[in-house]
């Protein structure tokens, strides 16, 4: 079985995309391959000039751990860690002083509007508030690019459209490229453009 046929993409720096399709069509694992989290067993993948295909681990590591955030349908927040240590916790990776780890992590949280809620842990936290926790930690290092996987798929409505709104502020703001894995039509129409998949193809593409 093939999860992904010939995809022929290019997402251009700046953009922000939906990928929609059902189960099974193969839209995460496309957003893994962009994310180096997976390598194709053929074709090559480019990232802000880097071929994939081609580079060690470590240069991979790198890639993800300079140019890319992820954000996941489960928030994968650490459950014993505050949210200003969970968003502290990718800088400390990095070997930042701990001064500077404090000012990010706070100015990010401030960022989700979550000021108040630094010294809470997780579990003391709504989803949708958890979510954003996750956003803040997926832009500590202010990747050029955003990979969020069902952001809004653990969320109730009204939540997921506060957590899309989120979304759209951080590519304004930040001008980053922002790639989307949803079910959710009306995260998918918000948009500029929606790439549609099923079985492996890429059988829609469009703007506006």
């Amino acid at each position: 079985m093939v999860a992904l046929d010939t995809v022929d993409l290019r997402i251009d720096k700046g953009e922000m995309v939906s990928l929609v399709g059902p189960s099974g069509s193969g839209k995460s694992t496309l957003l893994n391959l962009i994310g180096g989290l997976d390598r194709p067993s053929s074709g090559d993948v480019e990232v802000d000039g880097a071929r994939l295909a081609g580079i060690s681990d470590d240069e991979l590591t790198r890639i993800r751990r300079d140019k890319i955030g992820f954000i996941f349908q489960f928030f994968n927040l650490l459950p014993t860690l505050s949210c200003l240590e969970n968003v502290s916790l990718p800088l400390h990776l990095r070997g930042w002083p701990a001064a500077k780890i404090a000012d990010r992590a706070k100015e990010l949280l401030t960022l989700v509007k979550l000021d108040k809620r630094m010294e809470h842990l997780p579990d003391e936290l709504s989803g949708g508030e958890r979510q954003r926790v996750a956003i803040a930690r997926a832009l500590s290092v202010y990747p050029p690019i955003l990979l969020a996987d069902e952001p809004t798929g653990n969320l109730d409505s009204s939540t997921g459209a506060e957590i899309l709104d989120l979304l759209r502020d951080v590519h304004q703001s930040l001008n980053a490229t922002v790639l989307i894995v949803t079910h959710d039509r009306g995260v998918a129409e918000a948009c500029p453009r929606r790439i549609a998949l099923k079985d492996g193809l890429v059988v829609k593409d469009e703007r506006g």
